[in-house]
């Protein structure tokens, strides 16, 4: 499951201010809703607010409150997404429980994009004018097929670039500087072609992490680049062993894996956590959120040894989130106001600066805060920059249902050839396998 890291930096009062006047300005009554979501009589409402990991929502909630008077926030919130998945589960079963407003992450949107019946169409509650405020591909995924219900509300985002260790770089007489570094790998072959160069030098420490940061990097590019789907097409049907695409970046990560480049490690895990530690790979492709998860883990070792450069193969993203309100909410209304207060332009903006999630708001993107960012721990790397350029040129991609269940299936496949379980010639129909059981 995805991991959110998000580093908190600095109080986000100052950004506030022209949020609240402008909430507050089309808001319109803070009164209790009955079961319809219809206005009640005045009195206290209470704003249940369910979120994974950290969305940097805290002092958004504090300045909210104090615009509005009638409102309380009660913020519900677990560490991460494994955690959250089957309450929302459960949640959604059983039609109580959900928060007034609830985070959709990508790999669980389309599940919910079948469910939509269950959460109010925003366009009810004024959002139909708010599409400029977030990139095309977001406000797309977050809209019915037919386009007549917005379900969720975009939040952060997860563009793509590729940390590396400037240290192991060095020892392998390699160029070190962020703009040599990305002209080493235009493309998926020149980084394995680097990566052989790498460990000729450097024998003692693999190139990549291993198979799963590089699998869901090229699965999501390739499906942009070609039928704007990935395991399933846009029916749902599993087309894993008919998409061009999906066998593409199968055959690239199986060739890192052959090759012996990779730690061959699922990312996330303990023991990946600590390789962060220690010299045991030079380059992990990394989504936005991912630095905070680099610097937690590395600490004061990796401090001025990582840096970011491009991704091979363009643009690419990984994660993030939606905001919708479940029907079964009492306070529709002030749910969906508080959600449009949360994911406005200046809302994505001060989140960023208090956890640095990346804003889907191009807005917010050309904000000095976030254009003109750099990271003291990754060498002052110009990361909002980076970044934002490649949020700029991502397609977006339909994902089914049981996207993630393949995709954990999938990626044990590729772990099992780096553990000499199942031979290389063996591991498509193995994984074509995996896929069409997972699915099920």
């Amino acid at each position: 499951m995805r991991v959110y890291w998000r580093r908190g930096q600095t109080a986000v009062a100052a950004v506030l201010a022209g949020i609240l006047v402008s909430t507050t300005a089309c808001g319109g009554d803070d009164g209790g809703n009955d079961d319809n979501g219809k206005a009640a009589a005045s009195g206290p409402v209470e704003l249940t607010v369910d979120t994974f990991g950290e969305f940097g929502y805290e002092e958004l909630y504090k300045q909210y409150e104090a615009s509005h008077p009638n409102i309380k926030i009660k913020q519900r919130n677990v560490s991460q997404l494994d955690q959250y998945i089957p309450r929302m589960q459960q949640w959604m079963a059983t039609g109580s429980g959900a928060g007034d407003v609830v985070a959709l992450e990508e790999g669980i949107l389309p599940t919910y994009m079948q469910q939509r019946s269950k959460f109010v169409n925003l366009f009810d509650f004024g959002a139909t004018s708010l599409e400029q405020n977030f990139l095309p591909w977001k406000w797309k995924l977050g809209l019915s097929a037919d386009g007549k219900q917005l379900v969720g509300l975009g939040t952060d985002i997860g563009p793509m670039g590729m940390c590396y260790r400037k240290d192991l770089f060095a020892k392998a007489d390699l160029p070190t500087a962020r703009d040599e570094v990305s002209k080493l790998w235009p493309d998926w072959a020149a980084f394995l072609e680097t990566g052989k160069k790498f460990q000729s030098k450097v024998p003692k420490t693999k190139f990549l992490d291993g198979p799963t940061a590089i699998w869901r990097t090229t699965v999501a590019q390739e499906g942009g680049k070609g039928a704007g789907h990935t395991y399933f097409d846009t029916s749902d049907k599993l087309v894993f062993d008919s998409n061009p695409g999906v066998k593409a970046a199968f055959d690239t990560t199986l060739k890192f894996q052959t090759e012996g480049l990779t730690a061959n490690m699922r990312i996330f895990t303990p023991e990946w956590q600590t390789a962060l530690k220690r010299d045991t790979f030079a380059t992990l492709p990394c989504p936005a959120w991912m630095l905070g998860g680099i610097e937690e883990f590395s600490g004061d070792f990796g401090k001025g040894k990582w840096d970011v450069a491009t991704v091979p193969g363009g643009s690419g993203t990984w994660g993030g989130s939606w905001l919708a309100v479940p029907k079964q909410s009492k306070h529709q209304k002030e749910a969906a106001e508080l959600a449009k207060f949360l994911t406005s332009p200046e809302g994505q903006l001060a989140a960023y600066k208090s956890k640095n999630t990346f804003p889907s708001s191009p807005k917010a993107q050309q904000d000095p805060a976030v254009s003109g960012k750099t990271s003291p721990y990754f060498g002052e790397a110009p990361i909002g920059k980076i970044f934002s350029e490649m949020a700029a040129q991502v397609k977006p991609i339909y994902l089914g249902p049981k996207n993630e269940a393949v995709r954990e299936d999938v990626e044990d496949v590729l772990l099992g050839v780096g553990q000499n379980k199942i031979k290389a010639d063996q591991a498509w129909p193995k994984a074509v396998e995996a896929a069409e059981k997972a699915a099920r």
